[in-house]
């Protein structure tokens, strides 16, 4: 228990002052089990927690993404990575066992396995137990049958949010695009709209892809190929209003939101917010547009129900392997090592410098 324990603190109301915190061990209780974080990803996805982090409504049950486990303290983020069980008072979960799933973003955690199984566990921590199921699923991944060692740094980085853009795509489809011809995306270099519209082109027939960014993403969305047509975000009056439309919104930008629904009016069908990337964006008065937020935990519960766990898993596993083809020409790993690295790469995704091209991963 000698071995240094540390943890990024972040405040919950300003989420871009975050510092390292020393954290002390201490002795497990019966069905407790302590895992060392191996490696994380730091993407857009994780300042969508951080913005998130208080209750919004999200979960239906007054909690935010904090309450995964922040405790009465300093904001803890939730990061998806790899991380080492190293002791436990759990039989069938041995130290030196490899977990992928849902960690704080410190060097170790304490979590308490339920339904332990081949596949993995559930964590029964008492605060989590009313959190969505998804985010407290534990995978052994010697059990993952879609997992490659040669793709592991590639897991955490996109694993989660291409989960998301193919569940978004999904909905979509079920959902006949809501009457749309053209899908706008915002914020449309992000990992989870990439994944989107990777997605989308995968259908036989879709509607038309148009991708909102920065001058600074424009060259790498070009690159891709994903989109039909790309808007800069003070060009979106160029967006054709006679057609009908829907707007996927990863951004959160009130400013860009307000400018899409007022150009396009009655001509947009269907607005959906996905995430909040641009989280210090405000807009003018702070008016609220008629939008429908997306969470994942749900859609995946819809379609375990519609094609059983099995048949889920294995669409995901065939979509999955698929893009990931792809996801190796358009992207790069950007490896980093240690605490200060994680600080750093946290600090760079909330002040919005990440760069799109990479994959960026903390190994600790």
């Amino acid at each position: 228990m000698s071995e240094a324990r540390w943890a990024v603190d972040v405040d919950r109301d300003e989420i871009a002052k975050a510092g390292i915190v020393d954290e002390g061990a201490r002795e497990l209780g019966d069905g407790e089990i302590e895992v060392r974080l191996d490696e994380f990803a730091m993407t857009a996805n994780n300042v969508t927690y951080a913005a998130l982090g208080h209750p919004v409504g999200l979960f239906g049950n007054g909690k935010g993404y904090w309450d995964f486990f922040s405790g009465d303290g300093a904001g803890r983020l939730p990061v998806w990575g790899f991380a080492t069980v190293t002791r436990s008072r759990v039989e069938g979960l041995d130290p030196g066992e490899l977990l992928y799933g849902y960690f704080p973003l410190a060097s170790h955690a304490v979590l308490t396995p339920d339904r332990v199984g081949p596949a993995g566990f559930t964590d029964q921590t008492a605060h989590r137990l009313d959190m969505p199921a998804v985010y407290n699923q534990y995978q052994r991944v010697a059990a993952l049958g879609d997992y490659a060692e040669a793709d592991r740094e590639w897991w955490p980085v996109f694993r989660p949010l291409y989960l998301t853009g193919w569940l978004i795509a999904d909905q979509f489809e079920d959902e006949g695009d809501y009457g749309a011809e053209q899908v706008i995306v915002a914020s449309a270099s992000a990992k989870t709209a990439i994944s989107f519209a990777h997605a989308m082109r995968e259908r036989a027939q879709r509607p038309r892809m148009i991708g909102l960014t920065s001058e600074r993403g424009r060259a790498f969305l070009e690159a891709t190929g994903l989109y039909d047509e790309l808007v800069l975000y003070d060009t979106i009056s160029d967006i054709d209003a006679s057609v009908p439309s829907a707007f996927v919104d990863v951004a959160g930008n009130s400013t860009v939101t307000g400018a899409v629904h007022e150009h396009l009016g009655d001509a947009l069908r269907f607005s959906l917010v996905v995430g909040k990337a641009h989280w210090d964006a405000t807009g003018e008065g702070g008016k609220r547009w008629p939008a429908v937020g997306f969470f994942a935990p749900g859609r995946i519960q819809k379609r375990s129900q519609d094609w059983g766990a099995g048949g889920f898993r294995e669409r995901v596993a065939a979509a999955w392997t698929n893009f990931l083809g792809d996801a190796r020409k358009l992207f790069h790993i950007d490896k980093r090592m240690g605490p200060d690295a994680a600080l750093a790469a946290y600090r760079e995704a909330v002040a919005g410098k990440a760069d799109p091209r990479a994959g960026v991963i903390v190994a600790l």
